[in-house]
């Protein structure tokens, strides 16, 4: 799951990547091609793209000196890390000496403005979760594409690193001064035509104690007008948190739901998205059947057969969320 920037960019934008950097003993891949620094050089890559999403947003120590090396022989170095890339000299004067660039995606620079509660024009859909990191973006992603195919005019509102790696735009949301994470969500899905859609990214999960925070903020910015619940159901608690079980999902719609109405009481949930690849073909049909009979909501999977159902539930619906 640390890796998830690096599959993320390899699967939403594979045209833009030239090969892989794995250390030593690595066992993840994106399967692109592995490259040394100077390899990847030579075949043209314009930057050095940080792969992983740790806990706390640390730059291992030990990846300092292959960054230093990738910055002397002419790349770019990417970040979506909280260790901002300026905080090592090193890294830096060789940045200088090569004059290329360092990009720190993760930043809270944004004007400071508190959030408002007034309803924006346009329609929204806000992607949220019972857990982190199980599906809130790909989710999104692929909704704004099949929304795109169907000549419904969307546009992905990224609010992670990897998001906005993948888009070219957006916030990340976490670096944001918690006063105003609310504010500048508004700022990321600004008043619309009546008929777009803002497919936001969602983040974090109200049911974990960490990450909750950012999640209700996004949440109240965000004012939704439909939110798609995504969920792992190999996951009987919170990743790395033996103690805090996974909620069920009437459960979890219903809270997601009552924070929602505080900036739009007309907030419904359209549907659930499903990481089913801990299931086979025939126990993931059973359990899609079973949450559709149980929550009266379609079910989808975005890897696994796509969300049209879940594109259908939204415009089919669109009188009513207007």
């Amino acid at each position: 799951m640390d890796a998830k920037t690096a599959l993320g960019v390899a699967q939403w934008c594979p045209g833009d990547v030239t090969g892989e950097l794995r250390f030593p003993g690595a066992a993840v891949s994106t399967g692109a091609p592995a490259m040394s620094v100077a390899q990847a050089a030579a075949a043209g890559a314009g930057s050095l793209l940080i792969g992983i999403a740790p806990p706390g947003g640390r730059l291992p120590a030990h990846w300092l000196p292959t960054l230093v090396e990738a910055a002397s022989a002419g790349l770019d170095i990417v970040s979506g890390l909280h260790t901002r890339l300026g905080s090592f000299r090193e890294l830096v004067a060789a940045a200088a000496a090569a004059g290329v660039n360092l990009h720190d995606v993760r930043h809270g620079d944004w004007p400071r403005v508190t959030g408002t509660g007034r309803k924006r024009t346009g329609q929204r859909l806000l992607t949220v979760g019972t857990d982190c990191a199980l599906g809130k973006k790909y989710t999104a992603l692929a909704l704004a594409r099949s929304l795109q195919a169907r000549g419904v005019p969307a546009t992905f509102r990224a609010t992670g690193q990897t998001g906005i790696m993948i888009s070219g735009a957006g916030v990340a949301i976490d670096a944001v001064v918690a006063d105003f994470l609310a504010g500048v969500a508004e700022q990321l899905s600004p008043d619309n035509a009546p008929g777009h859609w803002d497919v936001i990214e969602g983040q974090g999960s109200l049911f974990h104690p960490a990450y909750a925070g950012v999640s209700l903020g996004l949440l109240h910015g965000s004012q939704p007008d439909a939110l798609v619940l995504c969920h792992d159901p190999s996951r009987t608690h919170l990743d790395a948190l033996p103690g805090f079980p996974t909620p069920q999902l009437a459960d979890a719609i219903e809270m997601y739901l009552q924070a929602a109405r505080l900036t739009n009481p007309a907030v419904r949930c359209i549907g659930i998205s499903v990481n089913s690849s801990s299931l086979d073909g025939a126990a993931w049909r059973a359990y899609r059947a079973r949450l559709e009979a149980e929550l009266g909501l379609p079910v989808a999977d975005p890897i696994r057969g796509g969300v049209e159902a879940l594109t259908a539930a939204i415009t089919t619906n669109k009188e009513n969320l207007s």
